[in-house]
């Protein structure tokens, strides 16, 4: 299971399919085939399996499938992984995690009925681990919601008059152009998109582009000019003429977004925040002050320091002199909960 779950991380972190891998066994546990999806359109991995394996000139009847997600048992653009199962003479299926998905999930049953033995739940932990954000975006039917925010050390996105590039260094945008191109669409506020004019594609350092750009997506009432550069070469271009969050996430959830990153600016961010929808920050924080400016954040409604929502730390990222720090909501406390010393 560990390959498999190598395997699947060969796959594109975006799109609308999960990243899959599969290894095929035969009876003495020697590997027959393996193989990984590759993305909307391409075989699944259990099939690109069954294909590694015939290439190969091996047998696969009697052997068993271990893969990170629970056999499909629907059409699509690609059909049934389990008729391939069947057809191929498999014996036995281990998953990690059961699909949660309405219109491809029934694969463990339709295997047992046909005989195969079906084993779930196996390395289930790194299973969900490695599909957090599409088994959130199918469990919860929103997009899983990332916000960026770069900083000065003072929690500044700009100086007093204005001025912002650069506050982080090379390498922090070099990082977070990386996980642009993780991403199925970016975010901005009308306020950002007519005051910076950014282009909101994804950049390799050398300056080029990626395939894959993600959709473009403008929040708020505001017209944008014909001749806004998020208008031009790069990914889908959508403006959503709304302030409503929920809305968004609706519109984004109908057009088979998974992830969806929030760039800017501090009002857009302020109001993800308010409705409770921001999944992980990666916050961007430079050894830099300036003692004025807008902040990361507009106001966000809190008056008290015991009303603030707390978050956990998940990791940090040293990059060059700056810092990123990834972190996630933290688990509420139950009404009444005691404090530690700490705390109190």
């Amino acid at each position: 299971m560990l390959r498999a779950l190598e395997l699947a991380t060969r796959g594109p972190e975006n799109g609308r399919n999960p990243r899959v891998g599969c290894v095929l066994l035969d009876p003495q546990g020697r590997t027959l085939g393996e193989g990984w999806h590759g993305g909307a359109g391409t075989a699944h991995a259990e099939v690109a399996a069954l294909e590694d394996a015939r290439r190969a000139g091996h047998d696969v009847r009697g052997a068993t499938a271990v893969v990170t997600l629970e056999p499909c048992d629907h059409t699509g653009r690609t059909g049934p992984c389990t008729e391939a199962l069947l057809a191929a003479g498999v014996a036995r299926v281990v998953h990690a995690v059961d699909d949660p998905n309405p219109a491809a999930a029934g694969g463990a049953a339709r295997l047992r009925a046909a005989g195969v033995e079906v084993v779930g739940g196996v390395r289930q932990d790194e299973g969900e681990a490695l599909l957090t954000v599409w088994l959130h975006a199918v469990r919860t039917g929103r997009p899983w919601v990332t916000l960026k925010v770069a900083t000065s050390l003072d929690g500044r996105v700009a100086a007093a008059d204005g001025t912002s590039r650069w506050i982080t260094s090379a390498a922090a945008r070099r990082h977070a152009h990386g996980h642009r191109a993780a991403v199925d669409a970016i975010a901005v506020g009308t306020g950002t998109a007519l005051t910076d004019d950014p282009v909101l594609t994804a950049r390799p350092a050398d300056g080029s582009t990626v395939d894959r750009q993600p959709m473009r997506v403008v929040v708020g009432r505001r017209d944008v000019p014909e001749g806004a550069r998020l208008r031009g070469p790069g990914g889908p271009y959508l403006h959503l003429r709304t302030h409503d969050v929920t809305e968004v996430l609706s519109r984004l959830a109908e057009r088979q977004v998974r992830h969806l990153l929030v760039e800017g600016g501090p009002t857009l961010a302020a109001a993800f925040l308010r409705a409770g929808v921001v999944d992980e920050l990666h916050a961007y924080v430079a050894p830099v002050l300036l003692g004025a400016g807008p902040s990361a954040v507009a106001d966000l409604g809190i008056t008290t320091i015991d009303a603030a929502p707390r978050w956990r730390t998940v990791r940090t990222v040293p990059l060059g002199d700056d810092v990123l720090l990834v972190a996630r909501p933290a688990p509420v406390a139950p009404p009444g909960a005691a404090r530690t010393p700490e705390e109190s």
